[in-house]
C-alpha cells in the first residue's frame, strides 16, 4: 500500500537511525575504490582486497535501506564521482576503442551504481547522471558500439546504468534532428530506439532500463510520430511472440507514455492501447501471467483516466487536518458537465474483473485503478462504481448461513473489494449516506477466516478490511462516523486482542490508533489504544491474557470480547488457539465471576451439542477453565454449585467421541475438566451427574497419546485428593505393568501424581512398582520413556508423603529408590533418536536433588537421618550429578548444574553429625560457581569447565568428574570438545608429576586414574576410546613428557603402551584401532618407551586396512617432523612420503613398513 504510517504501523521492528552516520567511512570507502585503475587486471590480493571494498559499501546501503532518505542530502557528493568515473571510461572507449578494460573491475564499478540505483530508486538516482549535450552521443556509441563492455553478457549492472544514463540523456529539450549527420534524418532517434528495442525482451533489470528509455523518447514532442510504429509493432509483438519479457518491456513502455506522456498523444492513440490490452486478453500465452495482467490493468486504468478532465470532484481535501470540526472540510467542487468517454464502462468492467483476480498484485493495481476513476468522475456515476464494489462483497454470500461457510473462492473477491473500498476512502469519494453499507461489509471482512485444509485462508482479507477502516478515519467527517463508533471501536479491539496473525491485530491496533487521534469518538480511546498498542499486542500470548482483560475492565467492551471469544475462537481451526481463547475467557471472567461465569459455562455449553468436534474441544476448554476460576477464587463454596453445574455439562459429549482414536484433544480436555471440576459427591456413582468419568478417565490413562496421558492422570489424581483410590492403584499396577510401552508410560506418570497424603492409595505397591520398572538388572522396562516417567514420580512420591514419611514409607524402601536414581544416571542408551538416555539421566539429576532437599528439610523430625540418606549415597550422589555437569550434552550439564547449584545453597540437615552431609571442598565450589556468574550457564562449556576441571582436586569426587570430563573430551560436538580439552591441558600443565603431599593431585595420579577406567573393561569401545582419545589430547600437549622419569610413572606409561598394542591386528573397531595408533605414536617422542613404541608401529603400519596403514603413515610423518625424538629421522620421512599406503600391493607396503622400522631402530641405535 502506498500509505507510509500504514505500512510502518504494520511492519516488523526494525533499526533505526536520525542521520547518516557512516557518511566517513563511506567517502573513504568509495574515494579507495574509485582509485583503482579499470584498465589493468587485478591479481590474486588486488581483486580480493577490491571485493572487500565493494562488499562493505554493499553493508553500509542495508544498513540504511529502511530509511533511504536519510542519504539525501549527501546524494549527489556520494554519487556524482562514481558516475563520473564512468563517463570517463566512455569517453575514453568511444576515442580509443582498441583501450582494453578490466571486465571485473568495470563490473564491480557498474554494480556499485546499481546498488545507489536500488538503495534510492531509479527516479531519484536517474537524474544526477550527466546530461549534458554532448553526452548523448558520447553514451549512444558508447552502447552502440559491437565490442563494447556493454554487449558482455555478464555486465548486467553496466547495460542498466547506461540506459538509464541515455533514458535521462535524451530528454534534452533540442531536437534529436540536430544530431544527425547531414542526409541521414532521425537518425539519432533510430539510433536510440534500436538501443532500446534490443534490450526489451532482457531477463533482468535492463529490460526496465530500456522501457523507461522508450518511453522517454516517445514521450518527446518531436517523437510523437514515432509513438503509432511503436504501438503497431507492440500489435505484432504480442501476436506473434511466446516471450513473455518482451511482452513485458511493451507493456511497460505504455503503462509509462499513458502516465506521463501528452493527453493528446493519449487521446489519439487511445485505440490502439486498448487494443493491446484486448489481445492479451483472449491470448493464452500471456493472459496467465500475473505481471502481464497486472500491466494491463494498470494499462486500461491509465488510458480512460487521462481521458477524463483531472479532478472533476473531491468530497474531502487529502490529509484532512485533525479537528473535529465539520466545517474544516472542503466542499465539494461544482461539478461540469462532462462527457463521460464510452470506453470507461468497458475499462471498469474489466478492473472488477481484475479485483477478482487471483493474484494479489493484480487485484491491488486493480483497485487503484478503480479508486483513481472514481475520482475524476462525476458524483453519480462514481457512485455507481461504489455500488459495483460493493455488490463484489454479496456475489458468494448471498446463499450461505455464516461468513465461514463461503467457498475458498471466495477470499480473492473480498480481498479485492476491500482494497478497492479502501483506496476510493483515501480519496475521500466514500458519501456519508453509504457509510452504514459499507461498515456492515467490512464487520463481517475483519473476521474473514475460511478453513482449507489443515489451515486457513483469509488474512489479507482481514488485512484489508483494516485497512479500509484506517482510510475511513482519515477521510470521513467526525458527523458520519459518530453514529457507527462504538461498533467500530468494539470490532477493532475485538480483532487487535483475538486475530490469530501478529500482522492483523498491528493493523486493526493501528486503525483504532487513527479513529482516537482523528476523532476522539470511541469509549476510553487513550486508554485502551495503551492497552492495545504495537507492542501490547505483539505477543499473542501477551494479547489475549494481558491487554484482553484489561480492556474488559470497560464495560463497554467486555460483552463484546466474551462473545467473540465463544462464538469465533473457541470455534477456530486452530487448537492452539481455542485454547488460549479458552484462557482469555477464564482471564475476562474472573472480572465478576460470580456473574460472568454462569453465563459463560452456559453458552459454552451449547457447543457441546455440535457435530463439529473443534467446537466441542473448545467448549471443553472453556468449561475447564471456569471450573479452575471457580475452585481457585476467595468465595469458592458459594461457588461451588456453579463448579458441580460444569462438571454436569460433560454428560452432553457421547462416551464414543471422547473414546474415539481420532478425538485425542476432545479427549484430553475431557480429562482436564474432569480433573477441575469433579468434586466428593460426584464420586459417588449414585451421586454422580456424569457416570461415565471413571471409563473417560481410564480411556485416556491407555492412550497413546503422551497429552492424554498426562490429562487422565491429572484427572485420577485430583480424585485422590478426594477418595482412597487403592484398588485403583492396585488394578493399575496388574493390567498396565504388563502392557505394551504406552501403558507403561502411562502407569509410571500417574503413579507419582496421586495425592498420597490424602490417602495412602497403597503407596508402597506404587513404589515397589516404579522400583521394578527401573530395574535394569532384573525385569525392568526396556522402554526408555517408561524408566523416565518413573524416575520423575518417585521424588514426587518422597514430596508428597515428607509430612508423614515415618509412617508411610520404611527407610529401606527411600534407599532402595536413592539407589534407583543413583544406577539412572548411568543410562546412556541410544537408538534412532540419538542419546534417549539423557531423558533418564536429567530425570535422575533432578529426582536426587529433590530427593535431598526433601530429606534435608524433613530431618529433624526422621528418628534416624542417617538410615534414609546415608552419608556414603549422599556424596555419590553429589559427585553422580557433578559427572553429568561435565558430560557432553548441553541439556544435560545445564539441569545439572542447576540441581547442584540448590544442593550447594542448601542448608545442612538439623541432626546430630550433620557435617558428614557436607559437600567436600564446600567453600571452594562457591568460589568457583557462585562468585558474581549465576547468570551464566553450565551449558556454556567456555565459562564451565576452566572451573570444573579445579574439582579434580576433591578426591571424594574425582572418579566420577575425571570419569564425565573425559566423555566429553570425546564427543565430536566442537563447541564442547575444544573447551574441556583446553580446560583439562591447562590444569594438568600445572600438576607436579608427582605430589609432595599425600592429599594432592598430580600427572601420575591422573594417568593412572584415566588408565584405570580403561582397564576396566578393556573390551568395551565405549570405555577404552573416550580415555584414549583424552589420553591423546593429553601426549599431544606434552602434559606426560616428563612422567617417564618417575619409575612408577613409567610403568603407567608401559601399560598404556601394552593396552594399545596388544593384539592391535585384531581390533575391528576402525575408531578405536585410530585413537591406539594415535596414542602409540605418541609415546614415540618418550626415550624411555621409543624402542618398543618403534617395535609396535609395524602392527599399524602393515595393518589389514588400506586406511589405517595411510592414517598411521600420515599421523607418524607429523608426529616425527613436529616433535623432537631426539633420533635422525629424515630417510623415515622420505620414505613415509614416497609410499602409495592404501596400495593394495601388500607386499610392497609391508616392505616400506620393514624398512621404517629398521631406519628408526638404527637411529636409535646410533
Amino acid at each position: 500500500m502506498d500509505n507510509t504510517v500504514y505500512e510502518r504501523e504494520n511492519a516488523d521492528d526494525t533499526t533505526t537511525y536520525a542521520t547518516f552516520e557512516d557518511y566517513d567511512e563511506f567517502i573513504a570507502l568509495r574515494d579507495q575504490f574509485l582509485a583503482i585503475d579499470l584498465y589493468s587486471e587485478p591479481n590474486g590480493d588486488e581483486d580480493r582486497v577490491e571485493s572487500h571494498l565493494h562488499r562493505k559499501m554493499t553493508l553500509i546501503f542495508d544498513k540504511y535501506q529502511e530509511q533511504p532518505y536519510l542519504l539525501d542530502p549527501y546524494l549527489e557528493q556520494l554519487f556524482a564521482p562514481v558516475v563520473e568515473t564512468l563517463k570517463t571510461h566512455a569517453k575514453n572507449f568511444v576515442s580509443s576503442s582498441s583501450s582494453q578494460v578490466s571486465k571485473e573491475r568495470l563490473y564491480r564499478l557498474a554494480l556499485l551504481l546499481y546498488n545507489f540505483i536500488k538503495f534510492r530508486g531509479y527516479k531519484t538516482i536517474t537524474r544526477f547522471f550527466p546530461h549534458e549535450i554532448d553526452d548523448l552521443g558520447v553514451v549512444l556509441d558508447y552502447i552502440s558500439a559491437p565490442h563494447s563492455p556493454v554487449q558482455d553478457f555478464m555486465q548486467w549492472p553496466l547495460r542498466y546504468a547506461v540506459l538509464l544514463w541515455l533514458s535521462l540523456v535524451c530528454m534534452i529539450p533540442f531536437d534529436l534532428e540536430q544530431f544527425d549527420e547531414l542526409g541521414h534524418v532521425g537518425e539519432t532517434a533510430s539510433r536510440i530506439e534500436a538501443v532500446g528495442k534490443s534490450m526489451l525482451g532482457k531477463a533482468g533489470v535492463d529490460r526496465e532500463g530500456a522501457a523507461i528509455l522508450l518511453s522517454r523518447l516517445y514521450m518527446r514532442k518531436d517523437m510523437a510520430g514515432r509513438l503509432p510504429g511503436f504501438l503497431s509493432y507492440a500489435h505484432v509483438t504480442i501476436e506473434g511472440s511466446s516471450d513473455p519479457f518482451l511482452v513485458l518491456g511493451v507493456l511497460r513502455i505504455a503503462c509509462e507514455v499513458v502516465k506521463l506522456g501528452s493527453s493528446e498523444q493519449v487521446q489519439m492513440n487511445k485505440g490502439s492501447l486498448l487494443e493491446i490490452a484486448r489481445i492479451l486478453e483472449v491470448s493464452e500465452n500471456f493472459i496467465g501471467n500475473t505481471l502481464v495482467r497486472k500491466l494491463r490493468s494498470k494499462l486500461i486504468a491509465r488510458v480512460v483516466i487521462r481521458l477524463l478532465p483531472a479532478r472533476t470532484r473531491r468530497l474531502r481535501a487529502k490529509g484532512r487536518v485533525l479537528v473535529s470540526n465539520a466545517s474544516a472540510e472542503m466542499e465539494a467542487v461544482v461539478e461540469d458537465d462532462i462527457d463521460v468517454p464510452e470506453t470507461t464502462e468497458t475499462v471498469l468492467e474489466d478492473l472488477f474483473k481484475a479485483l477478482r483476480d487471483k493474484d494479489t498484485i493484480v487485484r491491488y493495481s486493480a483497485a487503484k485503478g478503480v479508486a483513481r476513476i472514481c475520482e475524476r468522475l462525476p458524483t453519480e456515476f462514481a457512485e455507481q462504481v461504489l455500488d459495483q464494489v460493493l455488490h463484489l462483497f454479496s456475489i458468494h454470500s448471498a446463499a450461505i448461513a455464516t461468513i465461514y461457510d463461503m467457498p475458498s473462492v471466495a477470499e480473492s473477491t473480498w480481498h479485492g473489494a476491500c482494497l478497492a473500498c479502501a483506496e476510493i476512502a483515501r480519496r475521500g469519494l466514500i458519501p456519508d449516506e453509504r457509510l452504514a453499507e459499507l461498515i456492515g461489509w467490512l464487520a463481517k471482512a475483519l473476521y474473514f477466516d475460511i478453513r482449507k485444509g489443515a489451515h486457513s485462508i483469509g488474512s489479507n482479507v482481514r488485512d484489508a478490511a483494516s485497512y479500509v477502516l484506517w482510510s475511513l478515519a482519515r477521510a470521513q467527517s467526525v458527523d458520519a462516523l459518530q453514529p457507527h463508533a462504538v461498533e467500530l471501536a468494539r470490532r477493532l479491539v475485538t480483532v487487535s486482542l483475538f486475530d490469530r496473525e501478529i500482522h492483523i491485530r498491528r493493523a486493526a491496533s493501528a486503525a483504532f490508533q487513527e479513529y482516537v487521534g482523528r476523532t476522539s469518538l470511541f469509549p476510553h480511546g487513550i486508554d485502551v489504544l495503551r492497552k492495545t498498542d504495537f507492542y501490547a499486542i505483539g505477543v499473542r500470548r501477551n494479547a489475549f491474557l494481558v491487554a484482553a482483560p484489561q480492556v474488559a475492565e470497560h464495560e463497554e467492551y467486555r460483552p463484546f470480547l466474551i462473545d467473540h471469544l465463544l462464538s469465533v475462537t473457541l470455534r477456530h481451526w486452530d487448537p492452539a488457539m481455542r485454547q488460549i481463547g479458552a484462557q482469555a475467557l477464564r482471564a475476562i471472567c474472573e472480572l465478576n465471576l460470580a456473574c460472568l461465569g454462569p453465563e459463560a459455562a452456559t453458552r459454552a455449553a451449547r457447543l457441546l451439542k455440535v457435530p463439529d468436534p473443534g467446537d466441542v474441544h473448545g467448549a471443553l476448554l472453556a468449561l475447564t477453565g471456569l471450573a479452575t476460576a471457580y475452585h481457585s477464587a476467595s468465595c469458592s463454596q458459594q461457588l461451588e454449585p456453579e463448579r458441580r453445574k460444569v462438571f454436569a455439562y460433560l454428560s452432553a459429549v457421547p462416551l464414543a467421541t471422547i473414546q474415539s482414536p481420532r478425538q485425542e484433544l476432545i479427549a484430553e480436555a475431557a480429562c482436564q475438566l474432569i480433573a477441575a471440576a469433579i468434586s466428593l459427591p460426584e464420586t459417588q456413582p449414585s451421586n454422580s451427574t456424569v457416570p461415565h468419568w471413571r471409563q473417560i478417565v481410564d480411556a485416556g490413562l491407555k492412550s497413546k497419546s503422551v497429552a492424554v496421558q498426562e490429562a487422565a492422570a491429572t484427572a485420577l489424581a485430583a480424585v485422590s485428593r478426594l477418595v482412597d483410590c487403592s484398588a485403583v492403584v492396585d488394578r493399575l499396577i496388574r493390567d498396565f505393568e504388563p502392557g505394551n510401552p504406552p501403558m507403561q508410560q502411562s502407569l509410571a506418570r500417574v503413579l507419582g501424581l496421586l495425592n498420597y497424603a490424602a490417602h495412602p492409595h497403597g503407596v508402597k505397591k506404587a513404589v515397589e512398582c516404579l522400583l521394578r520398572m527401573v530395574d535394569r538388572k532384573g525385569n525392568g522396562s526396556p522402554d526408555v520413556e517408561t524408566r523416565r516417567n518413573a524416575f520423575t514420580s518417585m521424588p514426587r512420591i518422597l514430596s508428597n508423603v515428607s509430612l508423614r514419611l515415618v509412617e508411610i514409607l520404611p527407610p529401606e524402601l527411600v534407599r532402595e529408590m536413592i539407589d534407583a536414581l543413583l544406577d539412572g544416571l548411568t543410562d546412556y542408551t541410544s537408538d534412532e533418536r540419538g542419546d534417549v538416555g539423557s531423558w533418564v539421566r536429567i530425570a535422575c539429576v533432578n529426582g536426587l536433588a529433590s530427593f535431598i532437599c526433601t530429606l534435608f528439610v524433613q530431618a529433624a523430625a526422621l528418628p534416624d537421618f542417617a538410615s534414609y540418606l546415608p552419608p556414603r549415597k549422599y556424596h555419590d550422589a553429589i559427585g553422580g550429578i557433578l559427572k553429568q555437569g561435565v558430560e557432553r550434552l548441553d541439556n544435560v550439564r545445564q539441569q545439572a548444574g542447576e540441581s547442584f547449584i540448590i544442593l550447594l545453597l542448601s542448608p545442612l540437615p538439623s541432626v546430630r553429625d550433620s557435617q558428614q552431609w557436607q559437600i567436600q571442598g564446600e567453600a571452594t565450589m562457591k568460589q568457583l560457581f557462585l562468585s558474581g556468574q549465576e547468570s551464566v550457564g553450565w551449558n556454556d562449556a567456555n565459562w564451565l569447565f576452566p572451573r570444573a576441571v579445579q574439582l579434580l582436586d576433591l578426591e571424594r569426587y574425582r572418579e566420577q568428574l575425571l570419569a564425565g570430563i573425559v566423555l566429553s573430551t570425546s564427543t565430536k560436538t566442537d563447541s564442547t570438545q575444544r573447551p574441556v580439552a583446553s580446560a583439562l591441558v591447562n590444569y594438568a600443565l600445572q600438576l607436579p608429576v608427582v605430589a609432595d603431599q599425600s592429599n594432592r593431585y598430580d600427572q601420575r595420579s591422573l594417568a593412572r586414574d584415566l588408565l584405570a577406567q580403561a582397564q576396566k573393561n578393556p573390551t568395551s569401545n565405549n570405555v577404552v576410546i573416550p580415555v584414549l582419545q583424552t589420553l591423546n589430547v593429553l601426549l599431544e600437549a606434552d602434559v606426560f613428557e616428563n612422567l617417564p622419569q618417575d619409575p612408577e610413572g613409567l610403568q603407567i606409561l608401559r601399560a598404556l603402551l601394552t593396552l594399545v598394542s596388544r593384539n592391535a591386528s585384531r581390533l575391528k573397531n576402525p575408531q578405536r584401532i585410530n585413537v591406539s595408533m594415535r596414542c602409540l605414536v605418541n609415546l614415540l617422542p618418550m626415550a624411555e618407551l621409543q624402542s618398543d613404541c618403534i617395535l609396535q608401529l609395524s602392527q599399524y603400519l602393515a595393518h589389514q586396512y588400506p586406511r589405517v596403514r595411510a592414517d598411521t603413515a600420515e599421523y607418524l610423518y607429523l608426529v616425527l617432523t613436529s616433535k623432537d625424538t631426539g633420533i635422525e629421522t629424515e630417510d623415515v620421512e622420505d620414505v613415509l612420503l614416497q609410499t602409495e599406503w592404501s596400495s593394495g600391493d601388500t607386499k610392497r607396503v609391508e616392505d616400506a613398513a620393514r624398512r621404517c622400522i629398521e631406519l628408526l631402530s638404527s637411529s636409535q641405535s646410533a
